[in-house]
């Protein structure tokens, strides 16, 4: 095969030579892929050979070693392992080769290739001369300047790829050396500063001995300072870059350095090219995330002036600020119009908002005096910048100090709602919802709304939901904060209730005037719907909710007609239908809990057709949103949800298979809680095929673990529904259980998101075990017997855990009392023989702790006494 004239014809404008083509290239990979990956390196590195064939030879060779779905890349990991070594030794040297290409595209694409094979060898301690070797490169006398240049973006990438623990100390003092000569004003060529740059950016990991060290680091900062004044505007960026990563990783090294940053950033935002001043700004944005992390840290401990924490944005507050206010000016032209964009003005917002969050009341009086010289001056810029100034602020400083200035500023704030620029009203809408999210508490002594202003807010909020797209989307977003700030506070909602039939008007009317590019309107106009709907105070407002429940059925009854011509129509269709039936889940769960019960009783039947024509929109995958409301449905029917299982239960079932989309399938656990809630023992006829999709979904190694925890707690939902029928599904479940809580000792304590996954596993657990102890509770409970000690063994190792949640308490103290209950006096020796459970209810009944874990502490002690003295 003539592998040039293949990957040519590969890219050709002919489909029929393309298929062909494309055709014999993945034979070739199937049939032969070690000489596959030798051939395309041939390709790669010879520059005799055409651009174009080269381009993809590069391509596929990176794309036959990397994948972004895990299970593929670990199957091509595996495939690039099994290669002859000889063969892979030849690919590597080629790779090294092409780095020297002449052709730009060939060398870029290597040093990317180099770096995914780096990835799969360098952890595996193989190809362990590669760093030497790319350094030779940099030292080599007269290296040519393309040579220096890829050979740095090779290093960076391969920093990128790989794991600090994968390089010895000496190796990555060599890459940082060799980096850093790469960045010195020495080297002529910008295209190697640049290279040398961004492989720094990648490297910053790698070097923590190194800016331990005090002359290291200095001489690391000074480089990198003395390049963020580099003439080149894209090297300059990369520098401040640089910046922004080294606030994020060693803040701690910071201290000596700021006076210095603080000048080349503030010359930076003042002056320089965008790119630049953002970055610049940034710098201040990522010290202001690493300081409230620090604060968050340490709120309430003794040492909460931590050694650690310089309070670097208190000290600069006086200079930072107006720096920032100064980019608010420099807002685009209708910015607000385009999603995605991003530039100074915003920049210096969100990063404003961050300092607000930083150092709290302290910023106001240094933001407010640009706020009034600015809000009322003919210029819009001056105008939108005050508004979006104000709007940043709300968040971090104490209510008693902002709710003054918001209760005199509200009526300005409506007043400019009617603006005749757009962006100003735009601002002006996102303001409005920032004070009712952070600042509306109707039972707070500061409340901002109140019977003398609520008709004026809503009269302005409703005539601006006919606004242009972006402003009616973030006024919808102020609606929904109004409404959720009256979701605590049952009584008082019904202020709500005389706006109520106007509000849901203007909302639909949002929703349908949403034209195909402002989705976001139609979603936020939905969202805002359900908040309303879950606040409004039913006595007052069943028959406006009822009606609502009817126009929102025949909505989705329209989703069924719209003309689906491709890929797209199917998305905006599953979107609508998704909103739709999230609306009638809120209205469900709004009027199930409440004596207008009847109204969904008359109507389930229609709302059932309505959920299975959603799914059958959908071959393959069960519709998340309608799954939900159909869990709420089966909920507010209850046993007479069964008629609708024969059809319903193969959506369900396919729910539950649904791997790939893991939030399909834990939606689909948490329905199947529902229905056995509902149905109770009617349930039984369904749990042999629940029960096996279930017990196979937890020996899937394809499926998220996250999933894992759920079906666990299903477990014991289906227990209590079927009792003691459940007895044939004790030897398959429990081992489940049992092997569980053996993994639980192999998670990694130290990674915060695996200390949550256990805590997730351990609750599941013990929901399983307490839901099973309570089904089989009577005639069969002895069949609990043999499953104690270890249910015992695993409670007491829990309670010694202090990395355990509340949650996880009150579900471990629940299994105690729950296997007293049920076992009674068959439990006496056990916990005779298991004592932990004295001291540790004891401490579940201090004081300091969680009222219901104490209250449970209190029942599960009555029940062990009981089954003891018994």
């Amino acid at each position: 095969m003539d592998i040039t004239q293949v990957l040519i014809a590969a890219q050709s404008p002919d489909a029929n030579l393309r298929t062909v083509a494309e055709g014999n290239l993945t034979q070739f990979q199937e049939q032969n892929f070690p000489n596959f990956l030798l051939s395309l390196s041939i390709e790669l590195s010879n520059d005799e050979k055409p651009p174009e064939s080269r381009r993809l030879a590069g391509i596929i060779l990176k794309n036959s070693l990397d994948a972004k779905d895990s299970a593929k890349k670990e199957l091509l990991t595996q495939q690039w392992v099994s290669v002859d070594p000889s063969i892979k030794l030849k690919i590597k040297e080629l790779l090294l080769v092409t780095l020297g290409s002449s052709v730009h595209d060939a060398r870029h694409t290597s040093s990317q290739v180099i770096a995914k094979v780096a990835s799969i060898e360098i952890a595996r301690r193989e190809w362990q001369d590669l760093v030497a070797k790319l350094l030779g490169n940099m030292t080599s006398a007269g290296a040519p300047a393309p040579l220096k240049q890829a050979t740095l973006e090779a290093l960076g990438y391969v920093c990128e790829e790989i794991s600090p623990q994968d390089l010895e100390q000496d190796q990555v003092n060599a890459v940082l050396t060799a980096v850093v000569q790469g960045m010195n004003q020495t080297e002529l060529s910008p295209e190697v500063r640049l290279a040398a740059v961004k492989a720094l950016y990648n490297a910053l990991d790698f070097a923590e001995s190194n800016f331990a060290n005090e002359m290291e680091r200095n001489y690391i900062m000074k480089v990198v300072c003395d390049t963020a004044v580099s003439k080149e505007v894209e090297i300059r960026q990369a520098a401040f870059e640089c910046l922004v990563a080294i606030a994020s990783t060693y803040y701690s090294h910071l201290e000596p350095f700021m006076e210095t940053i603080f000048y080349l950033t503030a010359n930076a935002v003042k002056g320089d090219e965008e790119p630049v001043a953002l970055q610049a700004v940034e710098f201040w944005s990522a010290i202001c995330d690493e300081e409230i992390a620090l604060q968050d840290e340490y709120e309430g401990s003794e040492d909460g002036n931590s050694a650690i924490h310089f309070r670097f944005i208190e000290k600069a507050l006086p200079l930072l600020v107006p720096l920032l206010l100064e980019t608010l000016l420099k807002q685009e032209e209708d910015q607000d119009q385009d999603d995605n964009a991003w530039n100074i003005s915003m920049s210096g917002g969100t990063c404003l908002g961050l300092i607000s969050r930083t150092v709290g009341d302290a910023v106001v009086p240094l933001v407010m005096p640009f706020v009034e010289t600015n809000i009322t001056k003919p210029d819009w810029h001056c105008r939108e910048a005050a508004t979006f100034a104000f709007g940043s602020i709300l968040e971090g400083p104490s209510v008693g100090k902002l709710a003054p200035l918001v209760q005199a500023g509200l009526d300005f704030l409506l007043n400019t709602m009617n603006d005749a620029n757009s962006q100003v009203k735009d601002t002006t809408a996102w303001t409005l919802g920032r004070v009712f999210e952070l600042l509306h508490s109707p039972a707070g002594i500061n409340s901002i709304i109140n019977g003398s202003n609520l008709p004026r807010i809503m009269s302005v909020l409703l005539e601006s939901t006919k606004d242009a797209p972006n402003v009616a989307e973030k006024v919808c977003g102020a609606i929904y904060f109004l409404a959720q700030g009256y979701e605590d506070a049952e009584s008082t909602s019904s202020v709500l209730t005389p706006y109520l039939s106007n509000t849901i008007a203007a909302l639909l009317s949002a929703a349908d005037r949403a034209e195909t590019t402002h989705f976001r309107l139609r979603a936020s106009a939905y969202e805002a719907l359900n908040e309303i709907v879950r606040v409004s105070n039913i006595p007052e407002t069943s028959g406006i909710i009822a009606q609502l429940l009817q126009e929102i059925m025949r909505r989705l009854n329209l989703t069924f007609d719209l003309h689906i011509l491709s890929s797209g129509d199917k998305e905006k269709q599953s979107d609508l239908q998704a909103l739709l039936c999230g609306v009638l889940q809120v209205i469900i769960q709004k009027l199930s809990s409440t004596d207008a019960k009847s109204i969904i009783s008359q109507t389930t039947d229609q709302l059932m057709v309505l959920f299975l024509r959603v799914f059958a929109c959908h071959n393959s995958t069960v519709h998340e949103e309608a799954m939900l409301a159909i869990g709420a449905l089966a909920y507010a029917t209850g046993p007479d949800f069964v008629k609708y299982m024969p059809n319903f239960f193969t959506y369900l079932e396919a729910g539950l298979q649904n791997y790939e989309e893991y939030q399909v399938c834990s939606i689909s656990v948490g329905v199947v809680g529902d229905i056995c809630r509902a149905l109770e023992d009617k349930s039984l006829p369904f749990c042999d095929r629940i029960m096996t999709v279930l017990l196979k979904d937890l020996s899937s190694s394809m499926l998220n673990r996250s999933v894992k925890p759920l079906i666990f707690s299903c477990f014991g939902d289906i227990a209590l529904a079927i009792g003691e029928n459940f007895e044939k599904y004790l030897p398959y479940a429990v081992p489940m259980l049992q092997g569980a809580a053996g993994l639980l000792g192999t998670l990694d304590l130290s990674d915060d998101d695996m200390v949550d996954y256990g805590n997730q596993l351990r609750r599941g657990i013990f929901e399983a075990y307490s839901g099973i102890l309570q089904g089989i509770k009577g005639p069969k409970a002895q069949l609990m017997i043999p499953y104690a000690t270890h249910l015992l063994q695993f409670t007491e190792a829990v309670s010694k855990d202090r990395s355990r949640d509340d949650s996880v308490t009150k579900a471990a103290v629940a299994v105690l009392g729950d296997l007293a209950d049920t076992l009674g006096q068959s439990s006496k020796d056990l916990f005779k023989t298991h004592l932990f459970h004295v001291e540790f209810l004891r401490e579940c009944q201090a004081q300091e702790l969680d009222d219901e874990v104490r209250e449970t502490a209190q029942w599960a002690q009555g029940m062990i006494n009981q089954a003891v003295v018994s």
